[in-house]
């Protein structure tokens, strides 16, 4: 496990045609790394953007890092453009702070609970995200309501 840092320059590349970036990795995560799964990673882009997440081979033969609309758009560059990047092994434990709101709602519904500890850190994150991003009262609630429900059902935040 390796703290050190790797720069490197590379392309955003569009995914099929969708508004999803990513940039190819361009050295052997297992000869980095010392493994040939996904990877958490910490990465600087452009010397500006911050930004946590996973690399891992997605099909196209090298590990591939997402780069967000939101990163892209911190950045002001899009599809094609170059970008310069400093990865280094993320090491640090992966939290999300739940409000505490949101922590009573839970308890009420063990087994919402159970599932929502089971989500990824990822997963968790967005959940969180979306409705502590609600600007008026009433929608935040009514997110609530929905988050219960999708996680009685077993749903992830993208699943409808």
């Amino acid at each position: 496990m390796s703290a050190v840092k790797i720069s490197f320059v590379a392309p955003i590349i569009q995914h099929e045609g969708m508004n999803a970036g990513y940039i190819e990795f361009p050295f052997s995560v297992e000869e980095v790394f010392g493994t040939r799964g996904m990877e958490k990673v910490k990465a600087l882009f452009d010397g500006k953007t911050e930004y946590r997440g996973v690399m891992s081979n997605m099909g196209t033969g090298c590990h591939i890092l997402i780069l967000t609309q939101e990163v892209r758009r911190k950045l002001e560059k899009t599809f094609g453009d170059l970008v310069s990047v400093e990865l280094e092994h993320d090491l640090e434990k992966r939290e999300v702070t739940i409000p505490e709101e949101i922590q009573s709602l839970l308890k009420k519904y063990p087994d919402a609970l159970t599932f929502f500890d089971k989500l990824s850190y990822t997963h968790r994150k967005e959940y969180i995200n979306w409705i502590t991003s609600a600007k008026k009262e009433e929608t935040r609630m009514k997110r609530m309501e929905l988050f219960v429900e999708k996680l009685l059902l077993k749903k992830k935040p993208d699943q409808k």
